[in-house]
């Protein structure tokens, strides 16, 4: 190929990235991995152990999120928790199966699970519980963190009072765009109260149309707005009824357009505790 040609070409290709919205970003999301253990019979307690089916544990990796699944080797259901120990250190990370959990990082992770076993091949029998255990070496590292949630002030909340809790979000790359969701969650049937008179946020919605009741421990927060060196606040009010108490989390879920396809993540925002 000439060099004139060449010089044509790639202007040409630059000018379709232009007209078609592109902007550098960083690079694309890993795709979700997933490693398995073998499976194993279940490990259970009880006094008269009945033959129960093998249960095996799978961890998949999908960018700073695992999430950790059992199936057994019959058509029944698993559910049920599990504790982790990354490099025997004495912090347990934990997690229910099928859920969501914040992955620590390469190492190796001892990973028990606490297993119900049920589902139509059990025929009405109570279904089946135990343990079950798997080691797995992951060796993923872990991504770079895209966006940061802060808030002041960091606790302890005091029953019978209400703290207004200032909540920081910034997007801190230049990969992805500015929208993101904040969550912020007091844990249900305590009483505490959450709201905030900021136009970007509500109180969820519960139960079907029509319906409009709304989850009193808990603002959803729309942002569209997040740029480097430009960070959102949000205030959230958090009302402690006397003699109640609640732990209050936050979790910030945002989206990153790879051209025509779609990647996101979540991040856990700080735990305010209380006292």
């Amino acid at each position: 190929m000439r060099l004139g040609n060449f010089l044509t070409a790639a202007l040409a290709g630059a000018a379709l990235t232009v007209l078609a919205g592109a902007v550098p970003a960083a690079a694309a999301p890993a795709p979700a991995v997933s490693h398995c253990a073998p499976a194993a019979p279940l490990r259970q307690s009880a006094a008269e152990r009945p033959a129960g089916p093998s249960v095996g544990l799978c961890v998949t990796l999908s960018g700073v999120n695992m999430n950790v699944t059992a199936a057994a080797d019959c058509a029944c259901s698993v559910s049920g928790t599990w504790t982790a120990r990354r490099d025997g250190e004495d912090a347990e990370l934990s997690g229910t199966l099928g859920g969501r959990a914040e992955y620590a990082g390469p190492g190796t992770y001892e990973i028990t699970a606490t297993v119900s076993v049920g589902g139509a091949e059990r025929k009405g029998a109570a279904p089946l519980e135990g343990t079950v255990t798997g080691t797995f070496a992951l060796a993923a590292p872990l991504p770079a963190a895209a966006h940061r949630v802060e808030v002041t002030p960091a606790g302890p909340l005091s029953p019978g009072t209400t703290t207004a809790l200032t909540y920081t979000v910034e997007r801190i790359t230049d990969g992805g765009d500015g929208s993101a969701r904040l969550g912020v969650i007091a844990e249900p049937d305590t009483g505490v109260q959450l709201a905030s008179t900021d136009v970007r946020c509500v109180n969820p919605l519960t139960g079907r149309y029509p319906s409009t009741a709304r989850s009193p421990h808990a603002v959803d927060c729309t942002l569209t707005d997040l740029q480097p060196g430009r960070p959102a606040t949000v205030t959230v009010h958090v009302t402690v009824p006397p003699g109640a108490c609640s732990t209050v989390v936050s979790k910030l879920g945002y989206w990153s357009p790879q051209g025509q396809q779609v990647a996101g993540g979540m991040v856990n925002g700080p735990t305010v505790q209380c006292a």
